[in-house]
């Protein structure tokens, strides 16, 4: 095994801080671009809204993963809080893809973090990495996220988008949350529960993430979910099978929208994501089914 020194940005979020703890485990160097003045020898400072990158903190890197943003579930979607997932996924990314250009020696890839939202509401119609953008605020966000890393893109930098689904963790994200509701028993479809939702578990997250670093030959959009999308009611079942509770209770569609205002749209929204290039440059899932992927999550 070849040992590469990877930054990494969102180093403390649910998936940085598993791809962090796999990449050390196998002995290569970390370092991570933190908010602050570094305080440690594997910080690097950084700051998105001013675009400023400590550049000479990501010489030997041979790799940058970037996985930085506001949350998407974290808040009702206000027109301020729309604009801070905006800024910290166009902004930061402008940032990291400024700061390799301006190295006199990149590191070989950047794998910067998207989301399967570019693809808009897909109803149950499949898609893959050829299709077009969808229409609305994720789509469009995910349009000028991805675009911000051209400079990166320009300087010779192999870039590959992960344009990632729902992942299964009980630690954190939107599954983090389904958790305990579903272990108290309250857990149910939304709304009427026939939205595809793509999902992945947050081991084949992170074996596709470096997947994605050591293939040389992927470059652009990739999309990282399991092969199987299901509907919103067959995870209720499973989650219900997996915890063995009952998915009685059901939420309303116009519950969620009084609730979560714009997010709720994502969240009713149905998105049936294909990994047609993961599949094609070989990679292998652990947990390909929705049953397994949350068997993986209680397991830990």
């Amino acid at each position: 095994m070849v040992r590469m020194r990877i930054a990494i940005t969102g180093s403390t979020g649910l998936i940085g801080t598993a791809l962090t703890r796999s990449l050390r485990s196998d002995g290569h160097e970390v370092v991570r671009l933190v908010r602050h003045p570094s305080r440690a020898g594997d910080e690097v400072e950084w700051d998105p809204v001013r675009r400023y990158v400590d550049v000479s903190g990501l010489y030997g890197c041979e790799a940058v993963v970037h996985l930085a943003g506001a949350g998407v579930g974290d808040h009702r979607w206000t027109e301020a809080y729309k604009r801070k997932i905006r800024d910290s996924r166009v902004l930061g990314t402008s940032a990291i893809a400024e700061a390799l250009a301006s190295l006199d020696t990149p590191p070989k890839v950047l794998v910067c973090g998207s989301a399967v939202g570019y693809y808009g509401d897909t109803g149950d119609r499949p898609v893959d990495e050829s299709a077009p953008p969808g229409e609305g605020f994720l789509p469009s966000v995910c349009v000028e996220w991805e675009g911000a890393a051209a400079p990166a893109t320009e300087a010779g930098v192999r870039t590959v988008f992960g344009r990632t689904g729902l992942v299964v963790a009980r630690e954190g994200g939107a599954w983090g949350r389904l958790f305990p509701i579903f272990r108290a028993g309250l857990g149910g479809q939304l709304g009427d529960g026939r939205q595809y939702w793509s999902f992945i578990s947050l081991h084949d997250h992170v074996a596709a993430l470096r997947h994605l670093i050591d293939t040389e030959s992927l470059t652009g959009p990739v999309n990282l979910t399991a092969p199987e999308p299901v509907t919103n009611r067959e995870v209720t079942a499973a989650m219900g099978r997996v915890l063995r509770r009952p998915t009685v209770f059901a939420v309303p569609a116009v519950a969620l929208r009084v609730a979560l205002g714009g997010f709720a749209e994502d969240v009713l929204g149905s998105q049936r994501v294909l990994p047609g290039r993961l599949l094609e440059s070989g990679f292998t899932f652990a947990f390909p089914k929705i049953d397994d992927s949350i068997e993986a999550a209680v397991r830990g």
